[in-house]
């Protein structure tokens, strides 16, 4: 069994790393002033990945904190995905270019799904699909906006399309301290042939116990943000527990 993977989370607001609440962007927390910083600390912890977030970026619908991704870049040596603006083929390949490892594309994949594959056939096993959902339904524009699809119809229209994962957010427990929405979201993992990477509320390491249970095994991983930067979860304890999880099952 492949390791399940922690994603520790950096969310970009006019260059510096913050956190939101149900992606309110008046509601923004900020950690720290320097995010290649911050994501060398994370790299220095032991996680594997990086998820970075350009909120600026999700709102404007175009690249509005390169410079701080680009910093994060020359900084560790982790791959890092990124979403936020990613909305045409030009921003895709250059982001990949620049050594961004998984492009996301969120608020594109229900206005263009065409996109999509696209991308996925041009850059196989580097384009993610972000789903973040409000009661179910996709949200878009930085979840300013609700659509009438729901998210589990639109993670099907990408199965054959060859996208490398779908990044599950429930917005309502985004940055809410909440716990994870674990039956909304092993039941997408259920329901379409991609892994599923859960996002949104990961709030202990009782959601880390809950990402060994057996019926999480289905999961890539899981992203976590506010609970590691205020220290409810320790990064050390939580690696050495998945660690171990993989390690049994293997």
């Amino acid at each position: 069994m492949d390791a399940v993977i922690l994603f520790p989370a950096i969310d970009l607001k006019e260059g510096r790393c913050v956190r939101l609440k149900q992606g309110d962007m008046a509601q923004a927390t900020v950690f720290n002033d320097d995010p290649a910083a911050q994501a060398a600390a994370f790299e220095a912890q032991g996680f594997a990945w990086l998820h970075v977030v350009d909120l600026d970026g999700a709102f404007a619908g175009k690249p509005m904190n390169a410079a701080a991704v680009e910093a994060i870049l020359a900084r560790v040596a982790f791959p890092v995905q990124l979403g936020g603006g990613i909305r045409d083929m030009k921003t895709v390949a250059g982001w990949l270019e620049k050594g961004i490892a998984r492009v996301i594309i969120g608020t594109a994949a229900v206005r263009d799904p065409g996109f999509v594959r696209e991308a996925a056939k041009a850059f196989p096993g580097r384009v993610a699909v972000g789903i973040d959902a409000r009661d179910g339904y996709v949200a878009v524009e930085g979840w300013a906006e609700t659509s009438s699809l729901a998210a589990a119809d639109l993670s099907r229209r990408f199965e054959d399309a060859g996208v490398a994962a779908i990044i599950y957010t429930d917005i309502a427990r985004d940055g809410m301290l909440q716990g994870i929405n674990w039956d909304g979201t092993i039941a997408l993992a259920q329901a379409v042939s991609i892994p599923v990477i859960a996002s949104g509320g990961l709030a202990s390491l009782a959601d880390i116990e809950r990402l060994c249970a057996p019926d999480a095994a289905i999961l890539e991983g899981a992203i976590t943000g506010r609970a590691l930067y205020d220290g409810r979860i320790d990064a050390g304890e939580a690696l050495k527990r998945l660690s171990a999880r993989t390690r049994i099952d293997s």
